[in-house]
C-alpha cells in the first residue's frame, strides 16, 4: 500500500529582490522552519534567494 502524504504540505516561496513566486512542497517534520532556497527569477534574470511565504 501506498504511504498517506500528510506530512508534505504546499508552499510558495517568493523571491527577495522581485515579486515572482514558486510553488513547491516540502516535509513539515524534516523542515519545520520557512524554506530558503536560490531559485532562477526569470524576471531579474539571475539566481536569488527565494523565502517561504505563509
Amino acid at each position: 500500500m501506498a504511504k498517506k502524504k500528510a506530512d508534505r504540505m504546499v508552499v510558495t516561496m517568493q523571491s527577495t529582490e522581485s515579486s515572482h513566486r514558486y510553488t513547491t512542497e516540502k516535509n513539515r517534520k524534516n523542515d519545520p522552519g520557512r524554506l530558503e532556497l536560490k531559485k532562477f527569477c526569470p524576471r531579474c534574470r539571475t539566481h536569488q534567494l527565494h523565502r517561504e511565504t505563509r
